[in-house]
């Protein structure tokens, strides 16, 4: 049995709840013919609406995201799928233990400086109080460079120092992809430091891979339709167009705020 058949057919216990999540997210077991798994369960009823997003669509977007991710061939976000549960249908997402004292915010850094130290990239100035900025940096890593362009894909409207998970066994996971494919530009994230340099070759064969894959009647074309609007489809394979004509990372396009609040 796979892990997202395990997630998606085992029972669905509830064992407690993510108390600093922004919506209803559930720490559960899933068991299923002897085969076990922790998971988080975010049900649909424990979303709080939003201004810009269909109510009731973040879960779908969660699942949406790792179908994506898996098309790139980058394993980004832990298997997750829609399913039914104790609270009604929600996203049910692969719990990752991360590695002993890693929390994701330590690819992260504030330095007293005008150009990041080699092995870093620059995100920008931010304020630290008392008349004071100080240079945001984040790490130049691989793993981190694959996300970002995951998230110019799907539109990632909220990718914090949080949403970053750093496995026990080295692998980088994003996870809390609740806002995403918005058909307007919305892109928020910590990722900017590749902002305008050429994308990677690995990158070119993934998005050239990710745009066949997003053809209308291709299985992951179809299995998107269960989960978003038309218009955010065609609008996913417009940035995946606009990131292969180009050639590069996005830039901040200047009418939506590029650095998500609160950062971490």
């Amino acid at each position: 049995m796979t892990v997202t058949e395990l997630l998606a057919r085992g029972e669905l216990t509830v064992r407690g709840r993510i108390q600093e999540a922004s919506n209803a997210a559930l720490y559960c077991t899933v068991e299923h013919d002897g085969e076990r798994a922790a998971c988080i369960y975010k049900p649909v009823a424990g979303e709080r609406p939003l201004w810009d997003f269909p109510e009731g669509t973040l879960a779908q977007r969660e699942v949406a995201s790792y179908a994506v991710s898996e098309a790139l061939g980058w394993d980004l976000v832990p298997p997750t799928v829609l399913r039914g549960g104790p609270y009604g249908e929600g996203m049910c997402q692969l719990w990752v233990d991360g590695a002993p004292g890693a929390t994701g915010e330590e690819l992260l850094a504030l330095v007293d400086a005008d150009e990041p130290e080699p092995g870093w990239k620059a995100i920008g100035r931010a304020d630290v109080g008392g008349g004071r900025t100080a240079l945001l940096v984040h790490a130049d890593d691989a793993r981190l460079r694959r996300l970002a362009v995951l998230d110019a894909v799907i539109n990632n409207s909220d990718r914090k120092g949080g949403h970053l998970l750093p496995a026990a066994d080295g692998h980088l996971y994003g996870i809390d992809h609740g806002v995403t494919f918005h058909t307007d530009d919305k892109l928020r994230t910590l990722l900017w430091g590749w902002a305008g340099e050429p994308l990677t070759g690995e990158a070119v064969a993934a998005l050239t891979a990710l745009a066949a894959a997003l053809e209308p009647g291709e299985p992951l074309a179809t299995r998107l339709g269960a989960l978003l609007a038309g218009p955010e489809i065609e609008a996913t394979r417009a940035r995946v167009a606009a990131l292969l004509a180009s050639g590069t990372h996005p830039v901040p396009g200047g009418q939506w705020p590029a650095i998500p609040w609160p950062p971490v």
